[in-house]
């Protein structure tokens, strides 16, 4: 994995080729300094958005992109730092862009996602033969493959050349036992070589699990700096085998997390995800 900043005002939604992860925000949900913890996946000629927190259009805009931009977007999951800019995502769309971006979703959570978070604000702009806009309107809808086999479920979703596989999370409620027991919130594993975990409390057996299948280059793993509710709080993550550790970038940090890098160095973490990076897997 190679890490560089990136310089430009004007982000490309293509590589050379190379397998690009890059976090657009890489902040908890009430970072005041960082945006939230967004990402763009890119490789040739193709690109999808992880996650559409509320601040995600104005990260965007300053690195010279409109949401109208994005042609693919997958949802991790229903909390407002990712899922707060989708309403304008759709809107701007329908009435700026005149056009339907894709979404990958599977049908139970679609159910969710607009019934419970989107439908509100979305549906009675229009009116046709008496009924309101349905989510359909505004996105074209890919429904990911399920898949046998796996510790957990698990699902592919195929963006042109990016491999993108969602594994089911135990993140929310924090009296959830098992991700049997959670709400819908997934992690991705890209090209079978990266881990983005995306949220989850702390859960050894998905990393463990499913490392031995993949054996990743790269986990992109959410923290928090205390113990207890919804995210894996970083004294728990010191606890797992260094060969984990040395392959962990820490994303979804609050503001204060220059404080934790030094142990985070000496535990043997690779670091903290900084947004406007460019991580290249050649």
């Amino acid at each position: 994995m190679k890490k560089r900043r990136l310089q430009t005002e004007s982000l490309a939604l293509t590589t050379a080729g190379a397998l690009e992860l890059i976090p657009i925000g890489c902040g908890s949900a009430f970072s005041k300094k960082l945006y939230q913890n967004h990402w763009m996946i890119r490789k040739g000629g193709d690109h999808v958005m992880i996650d559409c927190g509320g601040r995600t259009s104005q990260a965007l805009n300053e690195l010279g992109l409109s949401v109208t931009d994005i042609e693919h977007w997958l949802i991790t999951h229903s909390h407002a730092d990712h899922i707060g800019g989708l309403e304008e995502v759709m809107l701007m769309n329908r009435y700026v862009a005149r056009r339907r971006a894709s979404i990958h979703i599977p049908a139970v959570y679609e159910r969710t996602l607009w019934r419970d978070s989107l439908r509100g604000g979305s549906a009675p702009n229009e009116r046709h033969d008496g009924r309101q806009l349905r989510f359909r309107d505004f996105w074209k809808i890919e429904r990911p493959t399920p898949l046998d086999g796996y510790p957990r479920d698990t699902e592919q979703v195929t963006v042109g050349s990016i491999d993108l596989k969602t594994i089911r999370t135990r993140h929310f409620p924090e009296q959830a036992q098992t991700w049997r027991d959670s709400a819908y919130s997934v992690g991705v594993i890209v090209d079978d070589r990266v881990l983005f975990t995306g949220d989850t409390q702390f859960d050894p057996d998905l990393l463990e699990s499913y490392d031995r299948l993949f054996n990743f280059e790269t986990i992109f793993h959410d923290v928090q700096f205390f113990t207890g509710g919804i995210h894996a709080g970083l004294d728990e993550l010191c606890g797992l085998p260094r060969s984990l550790k040395e392959r962990i970038v820490l994303m979804h940090y609050p503001d204060s997390y220059a404080s934790q890098k030094r142990r985070v160095r000496d535990e043997g973490f690779l670091g903290f995800a900084e947004q406007r990076h460019s991580y290249a897997f050649g």
